[in-house]
């Protein structure tokens, strides 16, 4: 399993300077969290991991990988599954169909491959809908969809931008329940979030952004200590 760790990066859109500065890390196994209101940069900081905003300067780097120099499918390649905000699915192929086409071996041999069965054992609902098209799916389902087919790449680490945004309660509740399965697997997870209670249940550590820069770093529980942080960054 392999460490990632960004430092110092600042990635603009255009003119536009977005991540000032921003340094994180994450070790084999661990589930990290990107808290912040809308706006902050958590978005920008996983495309910039994946390869979808290129950093202007700083490093990325997964294991011995300069991720900075590689396309996104490039990086894919080395273990990493991105789960974009947008639940980008193919709405007229079914359930089965869409996680098929996401399948690919993984790198760590190690660890027991995903299939389709195994999907549908983390998401029972996604069994029950499996001849339906994804088109036709609530959006609770195609955030299961959406991850059930990143997971089929067999990835080592995942990232997951806002899982839970939009979502009834009780969907929420059971993403959780799944993603802690997830955690409990081994597997490394990297989400940005604005739930703070989902990322209580679910992160081991937490960095707060504002303005595109890191504003605070520590484990969910020295977070939980801090009523100052979360009044001045996450509007609780």
């Amino acid at each position: 399993m392999t460490r990632l760790v960004v430092e110092d990066v600042h990635t603009y859109y255009g003119t536009s300077h977005i991540l000032f500065g921003v340094s994180i890390e994450i070790s084999p196994g661990e589930s990290v969290c990107l808290l912040g209101r809308n706006g902050v940069g958590k978005t920008t900081t996983l495309k910039t991991i994946i390869g979808l905003a290129r950093a202007k300067t700083g490093s990325v780097r997964y294991g011995d990988a300069d991720l900075v120099r590689l396309r996104p499918d490039q990086i894919a390649r080395l273990g990493i599954g991105y789960v974009p905000d947008e639940r980008i699915i193919f709405p007229d192929l079914t359930v089965r169909e869409n996680l098929e086409i996401g399948a690919k071996p993984g790198l760590d041999e190690t660890r027991k491959p995903w299939s389709v069965e195994g999907i549908f054992e983390l998401f029972p609902k996604l069994e029950i809908l499996e001849n339906n098209l994804g088109g036709y799916l609530s959006g609770g389902e195609q955030q299961m969809l959406t991850i059930g087919r990143t997971l089929m790449g067999n990835p080592d680490l995942l990232l997951l931008d806002e899982p839970v945004e939009g979502l009834a309660p009780v969907v929420v509740d059971e993403l959780m329940r799944q993603v802690k399965l997830l955690k409990e697997s081994g597997l490394s997870i990297l989400f940005a979030e604005q739930n703070i209670r989902f990322a209580t249940e679910i992160s081991d550590r937490a960095y707060v952004l504002e303005g595109g820069r890191i504003r605070y770093h520590g484990t969910m529980q020295e977070l939980h200590d801090r009523s100052d942080v979360k009044e001045k960054y996450l509007m609780l």
